[in-house]
């Protein structure tokens, strides 16, 4: 009899964990949109132009490219930056002309001293098939040693977002023992040599860090959403004050199943899409979320500016 319930309630929680899953998995496809391009297995960042045409890049390793996605997944056109390469590359965002900025500010060991975006004109009115970029770079005052030591690697990047003249930034935290926190940071639009300026911080989970690494941003056409992605949700910022998105409110959205999902984008301002890479066969797809019909669950939490400790030389 003590068997036989044993087995009852390992085959129960089998169902339960199988039916949790399933839900999980069609949650996140029932948004699906379409298979992306082969050649854009590691898609890094998207961009919707003002034509409202979808282009992606590919992370690190790849050719210094701009690919424009058209709606069945295909590759239409690529534009390759002559002056720049692809050491790696994390987002995209764009500026109120359509200037678009593509972000080769990756730093998974928080080895590099210096970081770079790329600034080119608006896509739709690149004729051809190159371009040249402006060249903005940047640091972090903060940081002397390179690599940190471990508590204080929170200096990896994988997203920004273009708002009021600045470049916001928006830090993937790396740090061991993990403390959950994404650093904010803000730097010019321009041509110039940039220290980022602390803004403020969000807490997003200190258990499991791969499941809250902050992978892409982007604000709503109208300037009054910002999302932030990571590889099970959206997080979601309204009513901020100044240029403190964490001051205001936010929610969580659950997106489903865990999948590395690395770029999100704006449509209009209710209208988000989002990518993942391929890992495994899995992923390489584009999906797409309505905000005023997602359920959101708001973040109670307290605004404690946590600014960071200059690392020790």
């Amino acid at each position: 009899m003590i068997k036989r319930s044993i087995y009852a309630a390992l085959f129960i929680s089998t169902l339960s964990v199988l039916a949790i899953a399933l839900t999980a998995t069609y949650q996140l496809y029932s948004t699906k949109l379409f298979t992306l391009d082969s050649k854009l297995r590691e898609v890094s960042g998207i961009e919707i132009d003002k034509a409202g045409k979808l282009w992606a890049i590919n992370d690190g390793g790849n050719g210094a490219d701009l690919h424009q996605i058209d709606n069945d997944g295909n590759i239409k056109k690529s534009i390759t930056i002559i002056n720049a390469r692809n050491l790696d590359w994390e987002d995209m965002t764009q500026d109120d002309f359509g200037h678009f900025f593509i972000g080769d500010f990756g730093n998974n060991d928080n080895i590099r001293k210096w970081f770079t975006i790329y600034k080119i004109e608006n896509p739709i009115d690149i004729k051809g098939t190159e371009t040249e970029a402006e060249i903005i770079k940047f640091t972090f005052p903060k940081q002397l040693n390179y690599p940190p030591k471990a508590s204080e690697k929170n200096f990896d990047l994988e997203a920004f977002v273009f708002y009021k003249k600045r470049l916001y930034l928006f830090s993937k935290n790396r740090t061991e023992p993990f403390d959950g926190d994404t650093n904010l940071y803000k730097i010019g639009d321009h041509a110039a040599n940039y220290q980022a300026d602390f803004v403020s911080n969000f807490n997003t989970c200190t258990t499991y860090a791969k499941l809250c690494w902050i992978t892409s941003a982007a604000l709503s056409p109208d300037r009054t959403k910002l999302v932030l992605l990571d590889s099970e949700r959206l997080w979601l910022f309204e009513n901020w004050q100044g240029d403190d998105f964490f001051s205001g409110d936010a929610y969580k959205i659950d997106l489903g199943i865990v999948t590395q999902k690395e770029a999100v984008t704006f449509s209009d301002n209710d209208t988000v899409i989002f990518t993942d890479e391929e890992f495994n066969g899995i992923g390489r797809n584009s999906y797409m979320i309505k905000l005023n019909k997602a359920k959101k669950q708001r973040i109670i939490k307290q605004h404690i500016i946590k600014a960071p400790v200059e690392t020790t030389p």
